[in-house]
């Protein structure tokens, strides 16, 4: 009997052989699982960066360098981030037809897609500013009397109080914000394409850049009202009075010239 008691097995034995045989088929799972998701999406922006980089071998390397390191006809794009990728691209910027004082906005030729994957590839170039999300640089929820103050004092002196835009020195200009794409304002604030200074978060909260945003499109929407008269892109009451006394006053001054010399004529007659 004593033996037989102490053959006996514990209590708990059955249910270290239970933990043991998941631990085992855990581990049988976990060799055979497929990929996870953080690897999964490892290997979509591998795929991307080497998509990217046969569309910048065709339609950039000829003035950025073959490993964008730029030349005499293009400047580096080693760490100018995606956002500034997908700014200068989606806008049809880039590439541009022909050098000058100010590559201008025209027709895009590339699709999304394609945008991306170039954005990726000069994106591993170098660390830069990243392509903003949706909700970076969606209007809702922000503050449009906030982003008036700030327009007002970072980006009214080259585009105007309106964003109607106006000319730079040197042949350049600002270009009007009217129907610019919100995720490109966002961008051209992060980036500071050609002329304009560029705002990284640490000098313009995201916060603010949305103000601005939905300032922007408040002013140049469809239903904005407007107080009528000729708005000589949008410049205010002072600018469209002086053209009106220039303007008006001359046709008066001309009138009256006119006046007088047929007045002569008829005398001498």
């Amino acid at each position: 009997m004593k033996k037989l008691s102490a053959r006996r097995r514990h209590p708990l034995a059955a249910v270290v052989v239970l933990l043991f045989a998941l631990a085992a088929t855990g581990g049988l799972y976990a060799a055979f699982a497929p990929a996870s998701k953080a690897q999964a999406d490892e290997t979509s922006q591998s795929l991307a960066i080497e998509e990217g980089k046969k569309l910048y071998s065709v339609g950039c390397a000829s003035c950025h360098g073959t490993g964008g390191q730029g030349s005499s006809d293009g400047p580096s794009l080693v760490g100018v981030g995606s956002a500034s990728v997908d700014f200068q691209v989606g806008t049809g910027r880039m590439p541009a037809q022909q050098p000058g004082a100010q590559v201008p906005k025209k027709k895009v030729i590339y699709s999304q897609k394609q945008i991306d994957q170039l954005a990726a590839y000069v994106a591993s170039l170098g660390a830069g500013p990243i392509t903003p999300t949706e909700k970076q640089y969606s209007p809702a929820g922000a503050d449009i009397g906030k982003g008036g103050e700030l327009f007002r004092t970072n980006c009214a002196q080259c585009h105007n109080f309106t964003g109607e835009g106006g000319a730079l020195t040197h042949g350049k200009t600002a270009p009007s914000l009217e129907g610019v794409d919100p995720k490109h304002i966002y961008e051209a604030m992060q980036t500071g394409p050609q002329n304009m200074p560029s705002f990284p978060d640490s000098t313009m909260p995201e916060q603010q850049k949305k103000d601005i945003i939905a300032y922007v499109k408040a002013v140049n929407g469809d239903e904005t009202e407007s107080p009528g008269g000729l708005s000589l892109g949008g410049l205010g009451p002072v600018s469209e009075g002086l053209f009106a006394w220039i303007f008006g006053l001359g046709a008066l001054i001309a009138a009256a010239v006119w006046v007088a010399a047929h007045t002569a004529k008829a005398k001498k007659s």
